[in-house]
């Protein structure tokens, strides 16, 4: 399966929650969300995003990155023109060759960024991926959601690229390569059922927290993943002081974050692409899923993430 964001049904795609943070706010349908059977993907960490298709403003062709969503400063491009005027740089250099080799379509797509051709090996952002040969299209891309717009991009709904759609994607790619690792998760997960029963029952425990101390909370969580600090019993109980919060919605927080990482014991993923960060192997970014209770990322926070926070995003 491919790669999907959170859908909201009515707006883009925006960032993915980890689950554990999902539930800081009293929202318990992550642990339904564990449970249920869904589309599951890998994540791919390229880098910049590009959305490509039909502007149903023009209908005419365009290439962009993210920016094509923007309420005020809105960079479409239609044309190398459209290109030098809205970007510079690295990107303007990677959409020239989108705008180039990308398939028309009269669909919204958005996928990631790997890089060019004549090389197998490609490090687009946190994690260099080897191929097992050289690559011999144009540009890479790992595509992973579709859009549908009646008037303007600014209105687009977004969804997870269909299986029909990746497929028609293939057949019209002469120059592009589309990479879509094939992952599988086991559907009988009976500890993680047990598990979340067990975080149920705590939180029938917790003074859940409002929306400014969720926002606190969470960005201090990162500072202790980003400087490596280990998130145990004593952290959380100094990060509840601080907030004057209930260090058992804390407590809720880990136990889903761990829910979570058992969650890896059950995915399976099928295809050739080697993945090192830095001069050590490693698995993939992590994955997504989507079932009907919301889109969540299942990743390692102190092993991708950490690295991740530590690197300066590409300009858009």
């Amino acid at each position: 399966m491919t790669s999907f964001l959170c859908y909201d049904r009515i707006m883009k795609n925006t960032h993915i929650q980890h689950p554990e943070d999902s539930i800081l706010n009293g929202n318990l349908s992550v642990l339904d969300w564990f449970i249920n059977d869904g589309n599951i993907s890998t994540k791919i960490d390229g880098s910049p995003a590009i959305v490509w298709g039909t502007n149903p403003a023009t209908n005419l062709f365009f290439v962009g990155t993210k920016s094509v969503f923007n309420k005020k400063l809105i960079k479409i491009n239609h044309s190398h023109a459209d290109i030098d005027n809205n970007h510079q740089g690295k990107v303007a250099t990677i959409l020239h060759h989108c705008l180039d080799n990308l398939p028309v379509t009269t669909n919204i797509y958005q996928g990631d960024f790997l890089g060019f051709g004549g090389s197998d090996n490609y490090n687009p952002n946190t994690i260099r991926y080897y191929f097992q040969d050289t690559i011999q299209q144009e540009i890479i891309i790992a595509p992973h959601t579709s859009y549908t717009a009646k008037c303007d991009l600014r209105d687009a709904i977004a969804s997870p690229i269909s299986d029909k759609q990746i497929i028609s994607l293939w057949q019209d790619a002469k120059d592009v390569l589309f990479v879509r690792p094939y992952v599988t998760i086991d559907y009988l997960r009976d500890t993680i059922h047990q598990s979340c029963k067990f975080a149920r029952q705590i939180a029938t425990l917790c003074d859940f927290l409002d929306v400014k101390q969720v926002k606190r909370i969470k960005k201090q969580l990162n500072t202790c993943i980003r400087e490596g600090i280990e998130i145990d019993d004593i952290t959380l109980e100094a990060l509840a002081s601080d907030n004057n919060c209930d260090v058992n919605v804390l407590r809720l927080w880990k136990l889903v974050q761990t829910i979570k990482m058992d969650m890896f014991n059950y995915i399976t993923v099928d295809d050739d692409i080697e993945c090192y960060i830095e001069e050590e192997r490693c698995d993939h970014e992590g994955y997504v899923m989507s079932n009907e209770f919301g889109t969540f990322k299942i990743v390692n926070r102190e092993g991708f993430s950490k690295a991740n926070f530590n690197l300066s995003p590409m300009n858009q």
